[in-house]
């Protein structure tokens, strides 16, 4: 299945510094823009979040757990 298959590159270690370094990329995006782009701060932050808790929001769609360690195995 390859969409478990990327479920589990993004609960690697490579890929939660993907999303941490994507998350800083929103958040700082959402800041210069201001206005309502202040929304994709959230969004940044909400990844910065889940990366480093190393949680997979998106692993439960695909029959996986949430928690980045147990998804490894």
């Amino acid at each position: 299945m390859k969409a478990l298959s990327l479920v589990r590159f993004l609960a690697s270690g490579v890929g939660r510094g993907i999303r941490i370094l994507a998350g800083v990329a929103l958040a700082l995006i959402g800041v210069a823009a201001g206005g309502w782009w202040l929304l994709l701060t959230l969004l940044g932050l909400v990844f910065i979040v889940v990366g480093a808790a190393n949680l997979c929001l998106l692993a439960p769609l695909f029959g996986g757990p949430v928690d980045g360690r147990r998804l490894a195995r």
